[in-house]
């Protein structure tokens, strides 16, 4: 059983590595990626092949950056076309339905099967369940594959954009409140609150306190992905309604929060000491 995996990210990676572990000879396509991709590529497992031998993949997972999840689908698309191959293709990709679609129409109906995939939970760790692969469109559970070596897969009711669907408003809800958090502790420590805050949330609402001690630093490396996911949600839920814009607001804070990474972290920084990092 031959999967292609495209990205070779913390998810990408580990997920390939998961179903290495499974059995699965996990094909990868890793041309002009840097030398960290292609050697997390190799470290997991997954070989490294042209395009032409990829698109033979019995199976093909598209897990990227949401702004890359077209660009994928056309690489794989034009590849098929040209070789009059057909594959299963999944885009597990934070999404909106409607970008979603769009990737759908990419392929067409003549290139084989067309999944809506959506990632939930942390990279898969050894000993670990890891996260859960919800698909949508899939009647013919040509998915199953993915649970025989190895993955969570839940299957749910819908077609193309159910599982993008369900995949923006968790998202908007974890995310949501990890970036609700940094903004206001941001605020606290310019005004000069944020040891009373601090206090107060340990005291009144200590469970919030913990996830953003935690969510908060996990945060940063991953600030520069999570700028377009922000983006997609406030597209789903459309310019008519007015929460569309909290995640504008989120995508801005995001992209804040990458350029003071890339800047040296004096922000992070910040954030760190209030939530007792070093």
């Amino acid at each position: 059983m031959d999967i292609g995996v495209i990205g070779a990210g913390a998810m990408g990676s580990a997920i390939a590595g998961r179903l290495v572990e499974g059995g699965a000879h996990v094909l990868t396509y890793v041309e002009g990626r840097s030398p960290a991709t292609i050697e997390r590529a190799r470290a997991v497992g997954m070989k490294a092949v042209g395009l032409d031998r990829l698109v033979e993949a019995d199976i093909i997972l598209s897990i990227v950056p949401p702004a890359e999840a077209i660009g994928v689908a056309e690489l794989l698309s034009t590849a098929l076309r040209r070789l009059g191959r057909t594959t299963t293709f999944i885009d597990c990709n934070a999404i909106s339905p409607k970008t979603m679609a769009q990737v759908a129409s990419v392929f067409g109906a003549d290139r084989g099967d067309v999944l809506d995939g959506s990632i939930i939970g942390a990279p898969p760790k050894p000993g670990q369940k890891g996260p859960k692969l919800y698909i949508s469109g899939d009647a013919a559970n040509r998915s199953g594959v993915l649970a025989d070596h190895g993955l969570q897969v839940r299957r749910i009711d819908g077609g193309i954009g159910a599982s993008s669907a369900l995949k923006m408003c968790y998202a908007g809800i974890n995310k949501g409140v990890t970036g609700l958090g940094t903004a206001m502790l941001l605020a606290a420590i310019r005004s000069g609150a944020d040891e009373g805050l601090k206090r107060e949330l340990e005291e009144s609402q200590s469970d919030l306190d913990r996830k953003f001690a935690q969510s908060i630093p996990d945060m940063y490396p991953k600030a520069y992905r999570w700028v377009a996911e922000m983006e997609e949600i406030a597209e789903f839920l459309g310019e008519d309604d007015p929460a569309a814009l909290i995640f504008k607001g989120m995508a801005g804070l995001y992209r804040k929060m990458a350029d003071d990474r890339e800047a040296g972290g004096m922000l992070a920084g910040e954030l760190d000491r209030l939530n007792g990092g070093a």
